[in-house]
């Protein structure tokens, strides 16, 4: 019985960790990926920590690099300074961030806004806030973190699982339009 408790823990642990997982290793890697290949991305209008609205929309002719992250995972944690740092510098995309209050564990909206204010490397990072997880639902999370790469014609070039180093962002980009 002993044995069945520690085999329940075990798995449990894992499933866990997966939610929080690793960079992925994906043969849809940048050299993989055809320009504007895919999909239309599903449009969204969302509010940010600030209270400015952002709809998908307004960015059409910009590449845009979309993070889903939630506060409770500590991989998406450990990289918001490298994330900082990528929002900060002058590229030819634009980040966004989208967390999702009231889904799948995320804090409620004003605890959200209130535990953020307090994030020390995050001043460069624009959160937008999808209540109840509805265009995390629209892009397919299913973990977090998970980064969406969007064309500059609106093409939901592709989503992935895990965490993605600034260097691998900025390569994939280099291969869409």
């Amino acid at each position: 019985m002993n044995n069945l408790k520690k085999m329940i823990v075990l798995l449990a642990a894992v499933l866990m960790l997966g939610a929080c997982s690793g960079e992925t290793k994906n043969s849809n890697n940048t050299d993989k990926v055809a320009k504007n290949e895919g999909s239309e991305a599903p449009t969204f209008e969302l509010v940010d920590v600030n209270g400015k609205t952002h709809n998908l929309a307004d960015y059409k002719g910009q590449k845009v690099y979309v993070k889903f992250w939630a506060s409770w995972c500590s991989i998406c944690l450990a990289g918001l300074e490298e994330l900082n740092t990528l929002a900060g510098e002058e590229q030819d995309f634009v980040v966004l961030t989208i967390v999702s209050p009231g889904f799948n564990n995320e804090k409620k909206t004003d605890a959200f806004i209130k535990w953020f204010s307090g994030v020390e490397e995050a001043s460069n990072i624009t959160v937008l806030l999808d209540e109840d997880g509805t265009v995390a639902k629209q892009f397919g999370v299913r973990a977090y973190p998970t980064s969406s790469y969007i064309g500059s014609d609106g093409t939901l070039i592709q989503t992935l699982p895990g965490h993605v180093s600034n260097e691998h962002i900025i390569e994939t980009f280099k291969g869409i339009e």
